[in-house]
Formats: C-alpha cells, sequence, structure tokens
C-alpha cells in the first residue's frame, strides 16, 4: 500500500488529478523559470526541491550517509543559475530526469525494507518508517498542486 501510494502521488494515475511528474509533463525550462513574484519560488526550484527530500527520505530508510545527492546544499536550490538561455532546456530536463532517478531510487529502497521495519522509528527521528514514507507521497502531491498553481498563474500559458 505504501508504494501504490508514492506512485499515485508521483507518476500513476489517481483519481486526485495530476501528479508531480505530470505536473511538469509539457513545462519548458522558461515556464520553470518564471516567478510568480520576488523572492518566491518557481516551478523549477520545487521540482529539484522535491527530488532532494525523495533523496532524503531514502536515506533517512537506508541509513546512508549525507553528502551523496547529485547537487551541493539541501532543500531548495536556486535554479535557473544564471541568465535564462539557450542551455537552460536541457538542464531543466536534466532536472526533471533528477526527480525521476530519485523516485526509482527511493521506490527501491522501500520496496526492500522488510515489513517489521515500516513501525519503527527512522534513525535520529520519532516518527516511524511507514509514517515518514506517507509524508513523502503527500509532499510529491503537496507540490504537484503548488506547480499546478504555478503554471495557472504564468502569464503566458
Amino acid at each position: 500500500m505504501l508504494l501504490t501510494s508514492i506512485d499515485e502521488a508521483f507518476d500513476r494515475e489517481a483519481w486526485h488529478g495530476p501528479t508531480l511528474l505530470g505536473s511538469v509533463r509539457g513545462v519548458t525550462a522558461r515556464q520553470a523559470a518564471w516567478r510568480p513574484g520576488p523572492r518566491r519560488h518557481n516551478i523549477w526550484e520545487v521540482t529539484v526541491h522535491a527530488a532532494y527530500w525523495k533523496y532524503a527520505v531514502r536515506r533517512r530508510l537506508t541509513g546512508e550517509k549525507r553528502g551523496s545527492f547529485a547537487l551541493e546544499g539541501s532543500n531548495w536550490f536556486l535554479r535557473p543559475v544564471g541568465k535564462l538561455g539557450a542551455g537552460h532546456e536541457r538542464g531543466w530536463e536534466e532536472d526533471v530526469r533528477l526527480l525521476i532517478d530519485q523516485h526509482r531510487k527511493l521506490r527501491a529502497a522501500i520496496a526492500d525494507l522488510p515489513v517489521r521495519a515500516l513501525e519503527r522509528p527512522v534513525r535520529g527521528k520519532r516518527h516511524t518508517a511507514a509514517y515518514t514514507i506517507r509524508g513523502i507521497a503527500a509532499h510529491d502531491l503537496y507540490h504537484a498542486g503548488q506547480i499546478q498553481l504555478l503554471k495557472r498563474l504564468h502569464p503566458r500559458r
């Protein structure tokens, strides 16, 4: 059921509407880089943030060391870097692939967990593995909705 929940939130058919991956489908680098206001996150940053938290949850579940994420830093990553230009489309596509890759790695880690581990607290936290997994599914859905809203607010839809 936990695997089904994260899949429905990320890329499987679900009753609630667009999934996280579905929400970025067809978005260009220019659309992903648009900000609704000063110091507000854009679609691109939300996408990389979601990838980071998939990594962080996997790390919590497996005990993997910090520092193995593809980008330096944590939580929020400034995107795009530099003035938006022709090369940014490739950067956007790479960051969407990063999100997909982190989901696949998280899914594999969850599938490998023994059932008895689901009700144990994750390392250094008071929450169980099952609670943490349900939380990352909710995180995906929250940000899928946020991205859908940012797409609707974009002045050149």
